[in-house]
């Protein structure tokens, strides 16, 4: 059997694994290393006895055997017919292609079966007990076997600012897989993990895969070089070193409630679905069943059977029910495990406005939102703003794949059809994901022709851009009478990612409603801003290098930065285009490319400055919803 899309069947592998091939292959090879990747892109993958076969050419066949984790771990797991194997170009372009494997999603023997959150656009590092200095509170400097490894770090992801996406090929990325196992074994798991999310957001953004934001690019190389920086410096932070590794604990028995199934496609090749629970006492809570795989899995995963301990969880019931649970193993992130102890028992179905459930929806949308901003969590800033919020909204119109909607006022006893917060602001719903095997944006767009349709919404904030939620599920508004209208045996809510909200599911279309201009949207106080200037240049510098910053700034300069009061932004806008335009010469006089060091450093001041800038705005927009 043969598929054209090998990244859908190669099972990742190891950092540590793809950097020793690469280091390996002689160096006459390393220039012909990305065309060899680029044209594995049509040739056959097959499935063989305990893994695939990537057909190279006529003499060269390579085989991938992974281990029981389904991830590539050790070299000999790789092996290729060619005459020149190991050391050939067929087997380390292979391995180059498979997706990067996190060592910590490595099921632990108390949590086998329990998954990794999304990783990248998202992603989550998976991993929730901090380290021994974090837990201790204690702040103790950086050894000296840290300090290297994070300097070796820096240097890579030096190299490869200085150098842009295009040339940030195998070669600088397997410097960076094997800096990013030099500080899994020195213990610096936040940096590591760091390294591993560039290397698949540079393939992401080189192979220009659906989906992949440069911006999401450019944010995880800030996170990396802010945390190597600081620790090659000796900083004694304990958040910089981070969390160590996922760790379940006996939990006692839990009822817990279903809220809603998420489909899952990660950029490192693992896909799936997870269910998002609330437990009687209120915690947050979250089961999965991510594995090895591409979109179809994540679709397949609706109403897939998820064993937990002795009992076979169906997702789709458990998002729409409940479970009493004994033996419960629980992660510090709320992450149920599935351990050989572990027994359940289903609970009668429950609604959102019941229950425990109804406590997500018992606070002001705005205020939540403007809580979340403000408690990041600075041993894992991935997971800053992704706690489910809800609100009760009303649709009032659409603007490309985005609905537009207004907050409802809490409720009165003055009629059914809850009008929006006076005054209040547009609140923007983006989906999720954009695949076409998931349901998100045909969803939001039948949302979007019904103005006036009050619908009550569980998703994330959107922490880069103003006054956007980007939405999981919504159900009908207690009492309303324009409200969804959805099945029985939906239980109050429609998953975005898997249920197809259909006409016969929305309310009659109002002709006033349909005939009132929709009221002008509010500017998006990030996207209108001045500083895209010098989001232009951050982003320009990791898309095309040093040089490409030089010339996108000739003749207009930080001018019109400063002439809009951002002084602060035009001032390191302004060194960083002096920094990239910066050359020495050699003792003939010839020009040389300068150390990267000091560039990185000019980029990282922008781009932090920008980064706590924009947030402050997108801050700002949801406070002012709360005034409203």
């Amino acid at each position: 059997m043969t598929d054209r899309t090998p990244i859908d069947l190669l099972p990742p592998v190891l950092p540590e694994v793809t950097a020793a091939a690469v280091a390996a292959l002689p160096p006459r090879l390393h220039k012909r290393l990305d065309a060899a990747v680029e044209r594995l892109a049509g040739v056959p993958v097959g499935r063989v006895d305990g893994g695939v076969s990537v057909d190279c050419d006529v003499e060269a066949l390579v085989t991938l055997t992974p281990g029981p984790t389904g991830a590539v771990t050790e070299g000999h797991q790789a092996r290729c017919s060619c005459l020149l194997a190991p050391r050939c170009l067929h087997r380390t372009a292979v391995l180059v292609a498979c997706p990067v494997a996190d060592p910590v999603t490595r099921p632990d023997p108390a949590s086998a079966g329990a998954s990794s959150a999304p990783d990248g656009n998202g992603a989550k590092t998976g991993r929730t007990e901090r380290s021994a200095a974090g837990r201790a509170g204690q702040h103790t400097a950086p050894t000296k076997a840290q300090r290297a490894a994070a300097g070796a770090l820096w240097r890579a992801a030096a190299a490869v600012l200085a150098a842009g996406v295009p040339a940030a090929g195998a070669v600088p990325q397997a410097e960076l897989l094997r800096a990013a196992h030099s500080a899994r074994l020195a213990g610096l798991p936040r940096a590591e993990s760091a390294a591993l999310r560039t290397v698949r957001g540079l393939r992401a953004q080189r192979e220009r895969q659906a989906g992949h934001r440069l911006a999401e690019l450019v944010e995880v190389l800030h996170d990396l070089l802010y945390v190597v920086g600081r620790l090659a410096a000796g900083d004694p932070d304990p958040a910089l070193v981070g969390i160590l590794r996922r760790a379940y604990q006996p939990d006692g028995t839990l009822e817990v409630y279903g809220v809603c199934r998420e489909p899952v496609i990660s950029a490192n090749g693992y896909a799936g679905v997870v269910t998002h629970l609330v437990a009687a006492d209120g915690r947050r809570l979250s089961f999965g069943d991510v594995k090895p795989g591409g979109p179809k899995r994540a679709r397949d995963c609706a109403r897939a059977v998820t064993e937990m301990g002795a009992v076979a969880v169906n997702h789709a019931v458990l998002a729409r029910g409940g479970l009493r649970i004994t033996g419960t193993m629980v992660s510090p992130d709320g992450r149920l495990g599935a351990g050989k102890g572990v027994r359940a028992s289903p609970l009668t179905e429950t609604d959102w406005a019941t229950g425990p459930l109804a406590e997500l929806f018992a606070r002001p949308l705005a205020e939540v939102v403007t809580a979340q901003l403000a408690a990041d969590d600075p041993e894992d800033p991935i997971r800053a703003g992704t706690a489910l919020v809800g609100g009760d909204l009303m649709v009032v119109g659409a603007v490309g794949d985005q609905v537009l909607a207004r907050e409802l006022a809490p409720a009165t006893d003055t009629g059914p059809e809850r009008a929006p917060v006076p005054d209040g602001p547009v609140i923007r719903l983006a989906p999720v994901g954009s695949h076409p095997m998931l349901a998100h944006v045909a969803n939001l767009r039948r949302l979007a022709s019904r103005p006036g349709l009050r619908i009550r919404v569980v998703g994330r904030l959107d922490p880069d851009r103003a006054s956007t939620l980007r939405p999981l599920a919504v159900g009908p508004v207690p009492g309303a009478a324009t409200t969804l209208r959805l099945p029985a045996d939906w239980h109050g809510r429609a998953d975005l990612g898997y249920d197809e909200i259909q006409g016969g599911h929305l309310p009659p279309r109002d002709p006033a409603a349909m005939t009132e201009p929709v009221l002008a949207v509010g500017a998006d106080a990030v996207a209108e801003s001045p500083l895209w200037r010098v989001r232009r240049l951050v982003e320009l510098a990791v898309s095309g290098g040093r040089r490409a910053v030089v010339e996108a700034a000739r003749g207009e300069g930080t001018g019109p930065l400063r002439r809009a009061g951002f002084t602060t932004a035009a001032t390191v806008a302004a060194a960083l285009i002096d920094e990239s335009d910066r050359r020495g010469r050699d003792a003939f006089g010839r020009r040389t490319d300068p150390d990267p060091d000091r560039y990185a450093w000019a980029w990282l001041a922008t781009a932090a400055h920008l980064a706590a800038t924009e947030r402050e705005l997108i801050r700002s927009s949801w406070d002012q919803l709360r005034a409203g």
